[in-house]
């Protein structure tokens, strides 16, 4: 994630247009590391959102309000009696640091007018936000930080509040060519991180796209490079920085299928891989971008415990199917033995007592064989013994047959599982595939032995033919969808020999066109253990051909003719519906 200087710089020049002279109407506190300001301008109300949290930083203009606790912490209380009812008179970046401070004016109790500052510090862990008088004497912070917690910097009451320059980086948007070619060749690294712990606010994607716009190894040293070409980086370094200067932002998101991958407020053009939506707020980014990677964080967290019964599962059937298949390979000689049972009969009336081995023609190769003899027993007996050891292995084989294919199918279904709590997108999803669980015995229904009624519908997506598209979200969705929703001559689309979704277009009786059929092959790739993949052939037919077989497992159908198509699994352009 590249919340770096740029970003708080388009930050700053977006809150800068929407807030200066702006009153601070309200001020809340409604978590223990962040703040909610409500501002009056004569545009109407903005609510800022000012987060410290060590955990995830923000920044952002937002239309949503939170709730409150009924008792307003001292920090919050110590503002509401400085600066309720001050206006914003400047908001300011120092250098390119990851900090925005706002200059706040307001009447003190003498009735005077006075400036204080509240200081945004946006440094992951070391997030902080700070109350400040006009000349740098910390009020107070939101986080104290002590000398026993910091040998740096302390952030407390009375001490004077300062930018710590722990890493002695140049400012970016001042250094001059001969700087900058000096203080890349004095890194013993590589030329992206020489960049970007060279110069303040410069992130690893930032510089990784500086690297690629001057057409430079990013993974070789400054060292290898000669003047003329460190000198173009310094050109290019200074364009790409001129959006900054002059205030030229485009913040985008970077979709990987429908997961945000990265943010910028600038282009990333090295991300060509990515899909990007261009959004006209660094706000709107930052409020979606997080709003969804927090879904997709959340999601996958409340999944763990299911995802360790699957996988848990998953490995014991491995190893039992493993176990089976070494245990086959040993009934493969099952032949020879009845074909030796066979030959004793057949030549062994003359062999002598005590005889070791005896020599046959075999006359289903027309080959001579020696037969190996147990000289302790007669011909019958040594071939009873062969007929006896090639019924056993005969009995094991099929045995084992019917078990390889049980648990082949039952490693296919768990693979599945697996795939739709990758799909999943909301607590429903979960509490479906656990629903399953429970069916499928895998795991036991706690507190009630009434089934959970789960009202959960699939994805639906509309092709640019405007025919809809219909994807399960997990086993019991797609039997419902496959058996319970579609009709005869709709299209059923699915990875071939992968586990993922059914996917179903409603046809209407119409024969589709060639676009809709890629489009929905695309929801098939996407939704399934081949996401990503590159090309990814997928099975289609006509619903009517589609078979649950007896006493299947849920989700799993066969089909005896089909058509197949190849397709990549990128649904970006594909028009998400209600």
């Amino acid at each position: 994630m590249a919340f770096d200087g740029i970003v708080v710089a388009n930050l700053a020049h977006e809150l800068r247009r929407e807030l200066l002279n702006g009153r601070i109407a309200k001020i809340a506190q409604p978590e223990a590391d962040e703040l909610l300001l409500t501002v009056k301008t004569p545009a109407g109300q903005k609510r800022l959102v000012l987060s410290a949290s060590a955990s995830l930083p923000l920044i952002y203009l937002t239309e949503s309000n939170k709730p409150s606790p009924m008792t307003a912490p001292n920090f919050c209380m110590l503002l509401r009696k400085h600066i309720a009812n001050g206006r914003i008179v400047d908001i300011r970046q120092p250098k390119l640091e990851r900090i925005l401070i706002f200059t706040i004016e307001h009447l003190d109790e003498m009735g005077d007018l006075c400036r204080k500052d509240l200081v945004m510090e946006v440094m992951g862990k070391h997030s902080n936000l700070i109350f400040c008088t006009e000349d740098g004497t910390i009020i107070d912070s939101i986080k104290h930080i002590s000398a026993q917690v910091s040998s740096v910097r302390e952030v407390l009451p009375g001490r004077t509040y300062f930018i710590p320059d722990t890493q002695s980086k140049l400012d970016p948007l001042t250094v001059d060519c001969d700087a900058f070619i000096q203080t890349l060749r004095e890194k013993p690294t590589v030329l992206s991180k020489a960049i970007y712990t060279s110069f303040t606010g410069i992130s690893p994607v930032t510089a990784e796209e500086i690297c690629f716009l001057s057409g430079l190894d990013s993974a070789l040293p400054p060292g290898e490079y000669s003047e003329d070409v460190l000198t173009h980086l310094f050109n290019q370094f200074s364009i790409y920085l001129s959006a900054v200067k002059d205030g030229n932002f485009q913040p985008q998101i970077y979709y990987s299928g429908q997961e945000p991958k990265e943010f910028s407020a600038l282009p990333l053009t090295h991300f060509s891989e990515y899909r990007a939506a261009a959004y006209d707020s660094i706000s709107q980014v930052l409020e979606n971008y997080y709003a969804v990677k927090n879904t997709i964080t959340r999601i996958r967290q409340k999944s763990a415990d299911l995802r360790h019964i699957v996988q848990t599962a998953l490995e014991r059937n491995r190893k039992k199917y493993d176990l089976q298949l070494r245990q086959l390979r040993d009934t493969e000689n099952r032949e020879k033995y009845k074909v030796y049972g066979e030959l004793i009969h057949t030549y062994g009336y003359g062999l002598s007592e005590g005889a070791k081995s005896m020599e046959a023609l075999n006359y289903y190769t027309n080959e001579m064989i020696t037969i190996p003899l147990d000289p302790t027993k007669n011909a019958q007996e040594n071939a009873k013994r062969y007929f006896d050891k090639y019924g056993k292995q005969k009995r094991t084989f099929e045995a084992l047959s019917h078990l390889i294919k049980e648990t082949k199918e039952e490693i296919a279904y768990l693979e599945s599982v697996r795939t739709a709590l990758d799909i999943a997108r909301s607590e429903d999803d979960l509490a479906e595939i656990k629903e399953e669980l429970i069916t499928a015995g895998y795991m036991r229904r706690k507190f009630t032995k009434k089934k959970v009624k789960i009202k959960n519908k699939p994805l639906h997506y509309i092709s640019s033919d405007g025919y809809d598209m219909y994807v399960g979200k997990n086993n019991l969705q797609n039997d419902e969808l496959t058996f319970g929703f579609a009709v005869g001559n709709d299209w059923w689309f699915h990875a071939k020999q992968a586990p993922g979704s059914h996917v179903i277009v409603k046809s209407g009786g119409d024969e589709l066109p060639d676009r809709t059929f890629e489009e929905a092959g695309r929801l098939a790739a996407y939704y399934s253990s081949m996401r990503g993949v590159e090309k990814v052939e997928i099975d289609y037919v006509e619903k009517k051909h589609v078979k649950k077989p007896k006493g299947g497992k849920p989700g799993f159908v066969v089909y005896y003719t089909n058509y197949s198509l190849v397709i990549d699994s990128d649904i970006s352009n594909i028009k998400e519906g209600d």
